[in-house]
């Protein structure tokens, strides 16, 4: 955001001149793709924190948060800006605000230059604001906004003023379940003007503030401070000391958090910490449960780039699915302002000699190769200056390829230059450190054994440049013959028959996600993109890049091009043997695919030369990177899980999603970490579980894209998929106490809306690492209260390998006929602090769970009768027959399965004062529910062979007492069985299934 920075320094009587017309309203036209332009009044609200328009059918979603805009351009600039026909509009009246995840656009035109240069400037000291704003400050920022937007909408007539009965109908929105006497009890002395029977703004935040008084925080200052209501600067330290695990507390450093957080002048000046200043603190950064030292880069950044997981992107030009979807360049931006390190740009021949980047045989719009490298140019170092890594899916004609390689060098010019990088004689790939500033293409390189001088030459095309799968390619064909309406009618009933198809294939599928789904819902974005693009074809345009194609086949021919030439050997044997079915395995095993590549691209790819697993030479070369779909990578991970972590110990991996994701859903990438890979990449545009997980990843150390692998995943080896992978190493005890929760809200598709019932919220807390640390368990539920339900509930983890172990806090509404999803945080292990916590959930402003974190180390090997005491004799001479079974048969599977544990330790940790006095009080009421807990395996789905026990809607396996446990079983796997990387040409173990163990209820 360096263009941002003049903004900070504009004049206060500019701002002011700026805000004020902003805040008065302008008349402009919205332009909309496929519609004339509208007309609206658009203004900056009072708090200057959104952005609104009038009319709109939907006045709720008539508005853009402030935080949320990315950028601001001038001009014509957006996609939608240039279907306009030229002179259509005066470029000095047009500007565009990209927003939101998914970089909207809103399209606006002025009636002259000089409002439209007011409103690019006042957004822009807006966004300038924002960007230089600390934690403390931001928070203070939008619980403030929250409040007086609470007010406002509260405020049903618009007088500025709340009367009782609005006041009741705010408490059922926030989900407070207080008696009406009580409600007026605090309304009345909350009302103290001269208007009696109404509260103003000031008045409400009274009322607020008695309304939110934390009995759990104001007992927990009771306890240290002999019983006063306030806190002295010793009394603070001691409890930061003993409660906090903080070291080295000074007075300074006491002191200057009465500085901050006390409200009261008459405290301060006492330099003591009341109650209102001991929330305030509570609930502030310093005591998120996101240790505040990790914001920064704490890590060694030195060790060589296989030792570091980083942030990967697929297909990173996409803002939607895989078939229809817009490209933007903005993407890029995004993401790498985001923290990613390693983007993917998919070439293509275009016209006119411009290679251009989009997705290949699919309907998605294309975007100009060159735009998208300037963008990376400007972008990528602006947050962290570490390397990215630019992954070139190359398939282009010899003469773009060159075009590609001038812009590289022309655009990036030094960031290229990797002359100065001193690797040593170790043959060690180069640090993140050295590396920085630095940007290092991905691509394929010419063979040693080609002569300097040879221009061009052949390589392997075996990598993701062709993970679309033949069926689901629109093939660039185009008979002179073919209307575009017969080719749109074949494409349809094309899809119709992958439906019935992918019926079949979800039985034979290893991945977790439903092909049949994804397909649907491409076959109905299909129809909608076809309605949309009828008026280009009345008119007769030729809709560039674009044309759709009469092979739609699942075999494909063997082609030649320009640029590329194949030669499938499965697919000559199925030529020659029409009857023979060929497995998509095997041919994915055996085809061999060449391209030509030209030495001025193939010279800029120098420590990340990609390549496929049947190209692998062990010849103690460092600087390949290997690509494997999910899929592949997936039985890779299952079956040669040690030897996969040793290749990682000196060479990169990237991962990247199945082609039957063609709705951009996202991967568990979970087992390929586990597995040490380093590039798992996510599609960044497609919010949900897969990428909440990924941002908590990376978000440690700096948010640099780049996070240190434990260091037995970087020398050495171990079982990752074992019941005990690491037997002499000490284990992570985490014992959370889960206290109450703060402003839970309705659930975000609640059918009701505001007028819902009241929730009745539990909590569930779920570890996410190696399979025999992946477990959840969950509280009591509580009753009509969303506002500040108490649970007081403690729940115990046993985490082998902390390092990676991710923590994973969701809220959930329970109904009686299911549970409905509030929020989530989650955060890694290595980043908790203990001590009492607040745990803020992600994207919601001040719903939150306050929390006790102590975290102690546990030696000696493990033991389900020592760590577990509700473990019998029965459970454990159950595992040992069952896991000899698991050795014999789970070596020969396809796919094999295993479960994993969660283990509760005998440890009781002694309770402080604080905890003593927290107890169980009559706001909390307990729902006739038993606390469940499961095991959970995130690699695998857990079968049973004997009998199929209860399962929730995810399909883990849920305990219905606490005497029913799921049991960690170790794989086995056989020293021969690790020979070269690529995957057993046929298929075994079909019906072999592993028996895996039964649960035995005490």
């Amino acid at each position: 955001m360096a263009d941002l920075e003049v903004y900070k320094n504009l004049s206060p009587e500019k701002v002011e001149r700026c805000m004020s017309v902003m805040q008065s309203g302008t008349q402009m036209i919205k332009l909309k793709r496929g519609t004339k332009g509208l007309v609206r009044l658009f203004y900056l609200d009072e708090h200057r924190t959104r952005l609104r328009w009038r009319p709109s059918r939907k006045s709720e979603k008539a508005k853009i948060l402030i935080d949320s805009i990315y950028k601001v351009t001038e001009g014509r600039q957006s996609e939608i800006f240039h279907r306009q026909a030229e002179g259509s509009f005066d470029p000095s009246c047009c500007f565009t605000i990209y927003h939101g995840n998914h970089m909207e656009s809103l399209d606006l035109i002025t009636s002259n230059p000089e409002e439209a240069r007011t409103w690019i400037t006042g957004l822009k000291y807006l966004m300038a604001g924002i960007s230089d704003e600390d934690s403390l400050a931001k928070r203070q920022r939008t619980h403030d906004q929250w409040v007086k937007q609470t007010f406002e909408e509260a405020d049903k007539n618009g007088d500025g003023l709340l009367n009782i009965e609005e006041i009741h109908q705010l408490m059922h929105k926030l989900n407070v379940n207080l008696p009406r006497r009580k409600v007026r009890q605090m309304f009345q002395e909350a009302d103290t003007d001269e208007n009696q029977g109404t509260l103003t703004f000031e008045e409400f935040c009274v009322f607020y503030k008695m309304m939110s008084l934390r009995r759990d925080l104001y007992l927990l200052l009771l306890s240290y401070s002999d019983k006063k209501d306030h806190l002295t600067v010793e009394e603070l330290a001691q409890f930061l000391k003993v409660e906090q695990k903080m070291s080295n507390v000074t007075t300074d450093y006491c002191l200057d958090i009465i500085r901050k957080f006390e409200v009261s002048e008459e405290n301060k000046a006492k330099n003591v910490l009341g109650i209102e200043g001991f929330t305030n603190f509570m609930r502030s950064p310093a005591c998120d449960i996101f240790n505040p030292l990790h914001h920064e880069v704490y890590q060694d950044m030195d060790q060589p780039l296989c030792n570091y997981y980083i942030a990967s992107s697929h297909n990173t030009y996409l803002t939607g699915d895989q078939l229809l979807s817009q490209s933007k360049v903005d993407m890029y931006a995004r993401v790498l302002q985001e923290g990613c390190r390693c983007v993917e740009v998919d070439c293509w021949d275009g016209p006119d000699g411009e290679p251009v980047v989009h997705h290949g045989y699919t309907l998605t719009s294309k975007i100009l190769f060159r735009d998208v490298v300037e963008t990376i140019n400007k972008h990528a170092f602006v947050k962290n200056e570490f390397p990215v890594i630019l992954s070139i899916e190359n398939h282009c004609s010899v003469q773009q390829q060159k075009k590609i390689a001038q812009y590289l060098k022309g655009i990036f010019q030094d960031k290229l230059d990797l002359s100065s990088i001193d690797t040593g004689e170790t043959k060690q790939l180069p640090s993140p450190q050295s590396l920085k500033g630095k940007i290092l293409v991905k691509g394929k390189k010419l063979p040693y054994h080609l002569g300097d001088d040879a221009e061009e030459g052949e390589v392997s095309d075996e990598d993701s440049a062709d993970e679309i799968e033949d069926e689901c390619k629109f093939k660039l064909h185009y008979n002179n013959g073919t209307t575009e309406h017969q080719v749109e009618s074949f494409i349809k009933k094309k899809l119709e028959s992958l439906l019935k198809e992918s019926q079949i294939r979800d039985k034979e599928d290893p991945d977790t996600f439903t092909v049949r789904a994804l397909l649907k819902a491409t076959h109905e974005g299909l129809n909608v993109h076809l309605k949309q693009h009828s008026d280009v074809k009345e008119s007769g345009k030729k809709s560039h890049g674009r044309s759709l194609m009469t092979n739609f086949g699942k075999h494909k021919k063997t082609t030649k091009s320009q640029c590329k030439s194949y030669s499938t050997d499965d697919e000559e044997d199925a030529q020659q043997n029409p009857g023979k079915e060929i497995s998509p395995l095997y041919r994915l095993g055996r085809r061999r695919k060449t391209m030509k590549l030209c030495r001025e691209l193939s010279d800029l790819v120098v420590y990340t030369n990609s390549v496929a697993a049947q190209d692998i030479v062990d010849d103690g070369t460092t600087g390949n990177v290997l690509s494997f779909s999910e899929t592949r990578a997936h039985q890779v991970a299952q079956q040669k899980s040690e030897q996969f972590m040793i290749y990682n110990q000196k060479q990169l991996t990237r991962i990247y999603p199945s082609a039957y994701r063609i709705d951009s859903s996202n991967f568990n990438p979970l087992p390929y970490w586990n597995a040490g890979c380093q590039l798992v990449a996510l599609n960044y545009q497609s919010e949900g579980r897969m990428m909440q997980l990924n941002r908590a990843k990376f978000k440690t150390n700096g948010n640099c894209g780049y996070v240190l692998k434990p260091q037995q995943m970087c020398k050495g080896t171990f079982n990752p998929l074992s019941g005990d992978p690491l037997p002499a190493n000490p284990k992570k005890q985490l014992i959370l106490k889960v206290i109450s929760g703060q402003q839970l809200p309705k659930p975000p598709d609640s059918m009701f809306g505001d007028r819902g019932e009241i929730i009745d919220p539990f909590v569930e807390v779920e570890i996410i690492g190696l399979p025999v640390d992946c477990c959840k368990d969950q509280t009591r539920v509580v009753d009509d209260n969303g506002f500040n339900p108490v649970w007081e509930e403690t729940l115990t983890f046993t985490v082998h390998m902390p390092e990676i172990a991710l923590v994973r806090f969701l809220v959930w509404d329970h109904d009686p006929i299911g549970r409905d999803f509030v929020g989530q945080r989650t955060v890694t292990f290595s980043s908790l602090v203990p001590g009492y916590r607040h745990v803020y959930l992600e994207g919601l402003t001040e719903a939150s769970i306050f929390v006790h974190i102590t975290i102690n180390e546990i030696y000696g090997k493990w033991s389900p009768l020592i760590l577990n005491p509700s473990y019998t004799i029965l459970h454990f001479l159950g595992a040992t027959k069952n896991r000899q079974l698991q050795g014999l048969k789970g070596l020969f599977n396809k796919n094999p399965r295993h479960s994993s544990s969660e283990n509760s330790s005998h440890y009781v940790r002694k309770r402080s004062i604080g905890d003593r006095i927290l107890r169980r009080t009559a706001s909390a009421p307990a729902k006739g529910r038993k606390k469940n807990k499961m095991g959970l395996q995130e690699m695998v789905e857990i079968k049973d062979s004997v009998s199929e026990p209860a399962r929730d809607q995810d399909g883990v396996l849920r305990r219905t007492t606490r005497s029913l446990q799921v049991r960690p079983i170790s794989m086995p796997v056989d020293k021969s069985f690790f020979g070269a990387l690529s995957l057993p040409v046929s298929e075994t173990g079909k019906d072999t299934e592993g028996k895996e163990n039964s649960l035995v209820q005490i």
